[in-house]
Formats: structure tokens, C-alpha cells, sequence
């Protein structure tokens, strides 16, 4: 009821606003006939004057008066005449003018009872997170599981729904806080650490970086079958430049899909890039790898360290001649640092990002792998 009094308050005001200007109007007198009465006057006085100086006689005089006065009665009957036919116009314009204005609010409540809910109650936030979930967008959803949530952050079943939702809403940061707490709460599956590994690269920029990496492997040692995680471990074999290692690890996985499984396109496309990357490389020395470092620790100090240097260099110099390996430059970036030489390593990552190009996705993958290595004093681009 408090509605409609105030929706009657201010429709009046606003249609007063209108109709008050246009009912005081008055019509002015016409400027071009009190000009016509003056100039007859000025005549009158002018044959006055001429008849008392004796230049015209006083018949002349009476006739010039008369004709004169015809004109001026002449004047005034029009003016009478058009000025009621003004005033007539005037006043029909400013009555439909005032209809129309009293018409808009009529009509507007009229049409708004009958297709309008001017019973329905207000529905703040809370009551509308209370309704039906069939009838609620998804950010309301979203906002009914955090609200629940933040009351109940024990809920781990909660924050296993919520996961996923985060990451089709390309909110990573929280997919993995989801993530973590449901497993957490209510135990790994091989489900949620991939979904934890998956956020983790969203939020990496696409980088599968080691903390992805534990948690694909995670998700393998529940179940040794998972084909997303096998795919993003072989993704991150091919990221560090091991590209037979990724080509077999996709071919073993290929080989235990089943003929219509959704992977299978995707894989074989894979397989293809990294057989081509490998093939491209020849045979040309690509680095040290963990293999090489782990190997190297049964030598003398000294020669460990002359073996690997040797091996640093040889990347160094075939990566001037052939600047656009991406792989190869986060290998001698994580070799520098492997040798503790952060400098060199800094050094590495510059020349790479100019080599690659510095706005490339190439030379953005390099610095996050960088940072990722532990290369101080780099902006993420």
C-alpha cells in the first residue's frame, strides 16, 4: 500500500511540473497591429498640424480624418477577429497538450496491473539464494555455495562442488583452494588432484610447473589410468624439452584409449608435434638433463663440475646459432641454476626472450619457467 501512495505522490508532482506552465500561458497582444495604431495616430496629428498652418483646407482635412479612422476600425475588427481565432487555437492546444499528459500515468498503471506483479515482495540477496536451485542463474549458485561455505568450512562435499564450478568460470586461484580443501576434508580421488594439477596450470598461464606435476602424479598412483593426467605429464616432458620421452608417453597412453574415446585426436596430434619437434633437433646435444646431473654426482668434484660446464657450454653455443629452441633456453636457464650461477642465468633468460621475441607466448612461458627455477629480479610479462 506504501508503494502505491508514493508511486500517486510523485506522478502528480511530475504531471503538475507539465500542466501548471500550460494552463497559465496568456497570449500576447500582437506587436504588428499596436505598430499599425501608432503610425494612424502619428497621420491624425500630422493633418491637425497641416490644417492649422493652412496648407490643406478643411475639406481636405475632414476627409483625410475619415479616411483614417476607416482604416483604424478596419484594424481592429481583424484583430478581433484573428485573435479569437488565435486564442480558440491556443486553447485546444493546451487542452490535448494536458490530456497527454494526464494520459501517460493513467495508461502506465493500467498496463502495469494487468501484465505487471505489483503484489510481488522484494527479493533480497538471501531470499533469492533460498529459492528453488532450478530457477537460479549461476552466479547466484556460486553465491549460495560460498555463502554456505564461509558458515560451514568443514564442508568438504561443498568445496568438491564448488571446484570445478571455479574452474568453468576461469577463477583457477580458487579452483585450487577448492581443491585442496576437499581433499583435504574428504580424501584424494584421482578426480580432484588432477582438477588441483588443471587450476594449478590455469593459474601458471598453461606452464605444467612441479607443483602440477605432484599432483598428476598423485592422481596416477590412485589410478594408473587416468588419461588427464597422463596427458598433462607427458605436456610437461615436452614443456622441458624431453620430446621422445612426451612422443612415448603419449603413444603408451594412446595405446590403452579405447576406439571412441574423446582423447584419441587430441593424442595423436600430440604424438605428431613431438615427433616432428624431436626429429628437427637431430641429434645435436640438447643439454644436461636430470639424468646427466644425477649421473654426474658419482664423479670427483672436480670433475662433476668441469663435465657439466663443458655441457652448459655446448647449449650456450648451439643456442646462438639456433636462438629459437624455446626448450632449449629453460634448459640452460635450470642449468645455470643448477651450477649456482644466477647471473649467468639471468643473462640466459634475457637473451632467450629477445631471441623469442619479448611479446611471444614463447618468451612468456620462458620467464614463468624461470621464475619457476628461482631466477630473481624478472617481471612476469
Amino acid at each position: 500500500m506504501v508503494f502505491w501512495i508514493v508511486l500517486g505522490l510523485l506522478t502528480v508532482i511530475a504531471s503538475l511540473a507539465v500542466i501548471l506552465p500550460l494552463a497559465g500561458r496568456r497570449e500576447e497582444a500582437a506587436p504588428g497591429s499596436v505598430h499599425d495604431i501608432e503610425v494612424y495616430r502619428d497621420q491624425l496629428a500630422e493633418v491637425e498640424r497641416d490644417a492649422e498652418r493652412g496648407l490643406i483646407g478643411r475639406h481636405e482635412a475632414e476627409q483625410a480624418r475619415a479616411e483614417i479612422g476607416r482604416r483604424i476600425l478596419k484594424l481592429d475588427s481583424t484583430e478581433k477577429s484573428e485573435g479569437g481565432k488565435r486564442r480558440g487555437e491556443t486553447a485546444v492546444a493546451r487542452g490535448l497538450a494536458m490530456a497527454g499528459v494526464l494520459a501517460v500515468p493513467l495508461v502506465s498503471w493500467g498496463v502495469y496491473s494487468s501484465i505487471g506483479s505489483p503484489e510481488l515482495p522484494g527479493q533480497p540477496l538471501a531470499e533469492r539464494l533460498a529459492k528453488n536451485p532450478g530457477e537460479s542463474s549461476i552466479d547466484e549458485l556460486v553465491a549460495r555455495a560460498e555463502a554456505h561455505l564461509r558458515a560451514n568450512p568443514q564442508d568438504g562435499r561443498g568445496w568438491d562442488v564448488l571446484a570445478p564450478i571455479y574452474a568453468r568460470l576461469e577463477r583457477p586461484t580458487e579452483a585450487a583452494t577448492a581443491y585442496r580443501n576437499a581433499i583435504r576434508l574428504i580424501g584424494p580421488t584421482a578426480a580432484r588432484e588432477t582438477g588441483l594439477g588443471e587450476a594449478l596450470m590455469m593459474s601458471a598461464g598453461g606452464v605444467v610447473r612441479a607443483d602440477a606435476v605432484d599432483a598428476f602424479r598423485r592422481a596416477l598412483e590412485i589410478d594408473p589410468q587416468d588419461p588427464k593426467a597422463r596427458f598433462y605429464l607427458a605436456t610437461a616432458m615436452a614443456q622441458e624439452g624431453r620430446m621422445s620421452e612426451a612422443a612415448d608417453a603419449l603413444r603408451a597412453m594412446l595405446a590403452d584409449l579405447p576406439q571412441n574415446a574423446p582423447w584419441r585426436e587430441v593424442v595423436e596430434q600430440s604424438i605428431a608435434r613431438a615427433e616432428e619437434e624431436a626429429s628437427r633437433r637431430g641429434t645435436a646435444p640438447p643439454g644436461p638433463t636430470r639424468e646427466d646431473f644425477e649421473a654426474a654426482g658419482e664423479m670427483s668434484a672436480d670433475d662433476r663440475s668441469a663435465m657439466i660446464e663443458i655441457m652448459v657450454a655446448q647449449l650456450d653455443e648451439r643456442l646462438r646459432e639456433n636462438p629459437d629452441d624455446r626448450e632449449g633456453w629453460q634448459r640452460l636457464v635450470r642449468s645455470y641454476m643448477v651450477l649456482g650461477k644466477a647471473d649467468e642465468a639471468r643473462d640466459a633468460l634475457t637473451r632467450g626472450v629477445a631471441a623469442l621475441g619479448e611479446d611471444s607466448a614463447a618468451a612468456r612461458e620462458l620467464v614463468a619457467f624461470a621464475a619457476e627455477q628461482g631466477v630473481r629480479g624478472v617481471e612476469e610479462r
